[in-house]
């Protein structure tokens, strides 16, 4: 229970963090956007808002996955978590063309184009900045805690570490005398996006398809039963992962001679020697099979 508390605890500050953080940046790189002419500023601050929406999505994931087991849902809501992942996903590729029909329309209006005021590379520099934080912050959360919803958020808030740093060039440039580097910008911003929107839907499409957490983790829950006294042998271990957590089902050997008192309680001594040792199993079903004897899996 107190490590329920502690994740949820985790999680929510993550998720704070990220919603104030993307509101300072969306007021002020919409407002220093305008007032310096820069498009490219101007499409930061619509993915920021983004990032508003999708960190609020991400913590309600994150809510829902904490709820535990039900009548219902047997194995709890942790599946709940990368299901946001691909709500995020959906989010930025919307940003994507709101920010390529603005460029479009710029390119096509006929205007004449005018290099932004250098106070833009100044909020692009303040931008990458805090950026930085929040993403190394949200990282390290979500890791901790093995929240996909978090680790979505902090992929999605790393775009805008490159897209500021992007902007800065872009701003200088069109200081030099090339004013369609700025608009170009935005484009480079949405491809950036679009890079990041399929890798998110792939990792998150991965782990409701039952992808292994790690590649060790079939090892873990092995040798995690074999220190259980009386086991003599360990087969036939499967994963099947839950979003934050997995469950583990694998058969275990045991002398046939055993009473049936006796093996079921081995069977619990590993399940919980599993949930124990190896931290991403939140549940262990185990079968016990008499060793040396052919085991139907």
């Amino acid at each position: 229970m107190d490590i329920d508390i502690e994740r949820e605890k985790t999680g929510r500050k993550a998720s704070t963090v990220a919603i104030l953080g993307n509101i300072f940046l969306t007021v002020f790189n919409f407002s220093i956007g305008i007032i310096s002419g820069s498009s490219a500023l101007v499409a930061e601050s619509a993915h920021t808002l983004s990032d508003v929406l999708t960190s609020i999505i991400a913590f309600i994931g994150f809510k829902i996955g904490m709820k535990p087991a039900d009548r219902e849902h047997q194995y709890g809501h942790g599946r709940a978590e990368p299901l946001v992942g691909l709500v995020i996903v959906v989010f930025l590729l919307v940003v994507v063309y709101e920010i390529l029909s603005g460029v479009y329309a710029k390119f096509t209006s006929g205007a004449v184009l005018v290099a932004p005021e250098r106070i833009a590379a100044y909020m692009a520099l303040i931008g990458i900045f805090v950026n930085l934080v929040m993403t190394t912050y949200l990282f390290r959360a979500g890791k901790k805690i093995n929240s996909p919803a978090i680790i979505a958020d902090g992929q999605h808030q790393k775009v805008d570490i490159f897209s500021c740093a992007a902007i800065f060039i872009g701003v200088l440039g069109s200081q030099l005398g090339y004013p369609f580097l700025d608009p170009l910008v935005a484009v480079f911003i949405a491809l950036i996006i679009i890079k990041t929107a399929f890798e998110l839907g792939l990792d998150n499409v991965n782990i409701l398809m039952g992808k292994l957490p790690s590649e060790t983790i079939l090892e873990e829950v092995e040798a995690a039963a074999n220190k259980v006294k009386d086991v003599k042998g360990v087969h036939s271990v499967k994963i099947n992962p839950m979003g934050p957590y997995s469950s583990a089902e694998l058969h275990i050997e045991v002398d046939g001679e055993l009473k049936l008192k006796n093996a079921h309680e081995i069977a619990h001594k590993v399940e919980e020697k599993i949930i124990y040792d190896v931290s991403a199993i939140k549940m262990a079903i185990v079968h016990v099979c008499p060793f040396d004897e052919e085991c139907e899996t």
